[in-house]
């Protein structure tokens, strides 16, 4: 696709919003992002593709795609820096087309894992090839999460339940509430377990991210509780009430395809919530929200890593505009913004994903990136505690 210019926003308050679409401008992207609906096809993919060739490696199809087929698609096809224009904004945010695209995903999502359960059992797989299979599975409930972020956002009721319910199937039904309470808040900052520091590999970041996030989810939705003088415990509160759907869900399974599917099920839900986290390492890694006195600065475009990688963000429904969510975080996918000043990661996430499992290459790509974002001062940058003294000593900086 052809690299096209930023059609420059203007000031609050400058442009009128409507809710009817400017006659000279067209989405380009509208019918392409029902290209996200190939992710929870994956395991229907797979099984015929089984089915066609008899190669088991075909279980496999989804790491297949999201790690090779997909970063391949991003350098061949570039990137898109195209802004809707402001008076198209209102109008793209009011065509519930772009909603029913995302609602779409649940119930593929959900006809993909019965299949899986049932090919499990049906005594025709090796247990690699049941490991393949729940990998695949894995990458639906993954990028399950992120359509789950995208209407967890959103303030419809309906759209909030259907966010918890799409991550139900990874057991990461807490994101709902340290997502938007905890991390929106914490950004940029070391009191962010999802906000990665220089010098910490992805590695070390996932356990931190798991129980952290977690962690501040409770404290969060625990907050709450106690502000408005009532018990935590009580299905209202909403880590209790989305953990509740994946206890049901995965009880119905077991209780229909046996415990033998158990593992797997396991297995597809800590991939999927890796990949969840893999992500968050990417998008903010070492960028830094400063202090003025006790508070820190308010989150700007220069606090998120952006990409404008075209076949990542039709798959991931512009969740590398990363810059304009965090500034409109209620604002739908189709109108976010691509944004000059916010720095730029060098591929796609999909890339980027790959990049960050290798510390080594991770390193030696993002390091000298986040300090030219610097101006190579280090001292402004996010650097892990344990890697201080390192960091400092490295790039000449004083203490």
């Amino acid at each position: 696709m052809t690299t096209m210019g930023v059609r420059k926003t203007p000031a609050a308050g400058a442009a009128r919003h409507t809710q009817e679409r400017p006659t000279e401008w067209r989405d380009h992207k509208r019918y392409l992002w029902l290209m996200g609906l190939l992710v929870p096809l994956l395991p229907f993919m797979a099984w015929g593709l089984v089915e066609a060739t008899g190669l088991g490696i075909f279980w496999w199809w989804g790491p297949v795609v999201v790690f090779v087929i997909l970063p391949s698609l991003d350098n061949l096809i570039g990137v898109d820096r195209l802004n809707p224009p402001e008076e198209a904004i209102s109008w793209l945010e009011a065509d519930k087309y772009y909603r029913w695209a995302t609602y779409a995903y649940l119930p593929l999502q959900y006809l993909s894992l019965p299949l899986a359960c049932w090919l499990w059992t049906s005594g025709n797989l090796s247990t690699v090839d049941k490991i393949g299979l729940a990998v695949t599975i894995g990458c639906v409930s993954g990028i399950a999460i992120n359509t789950a972020h995208e209407l967890g956002h959103k303030k419809d009721e309906l759209e909030r339940w259907l966010s918890k319910i799409a991550l139900a199937q990874s057991a990461y039904g807490h994101f709902y509430i340290e997502h938007n309470r905890g991390h929106h808040v914490r950004v940029a900052t070391p009191e962010d377990p999802a906000s990665s520091r220089l010098g910490e590999s992805f590695w070390t970041f996932l356990p931190r991210s798991v129980v952290g996030s977690l962690r501040s989810a409770w404290e969060v939705e625990s907050a709450r509780f106690e502000r408005l003088g009532r018990s935590k415990w009580t299905l209202r509160n909403d880590v209790l009430n989305a953990w509740a759907m994946t206890v049901v869900l995965f009880g119905v399974l077991l209780g229909v395809f046996g415990l033998e599917i158990l593992p797997y099920l396991l297995i597809q839900a800590v991939f999927g919530f890796s990949l969840l986290e893999v992500v968050n390492y990417l998008e903010h890694y070492g960028l830094m929200r400063q202090k003025t006195g006790e508070r820190y600065e308010r989150t700007a475009p220069r606090h998120s890593w952006n990409s404008n990688n075209t076949a990542s963000n039709i798959l991931l429904y512009h969740l590398q505009r990363h810059s304009d969510h965090h500034a409109n975080p209620t604002r739908r996918y189709q109108a976010l913004r691509h944004m000059d000043e916010a720095p730029q990661l060098p591929s796609g996430y999909a890339t980027m994903m790959v990049l960050a499992s290798v510390t080594p290459l991770w390193r030696r790509v993002m390091d000298p990136r986040l300090l030219a974002h610097y101006g190579g001062d280090v001292t402004k940058c996010n650097i892990h505690p344990r890697k201080r003294a390192k960091m400092l000593a490295k790039y000449g900086a004083a203490a």
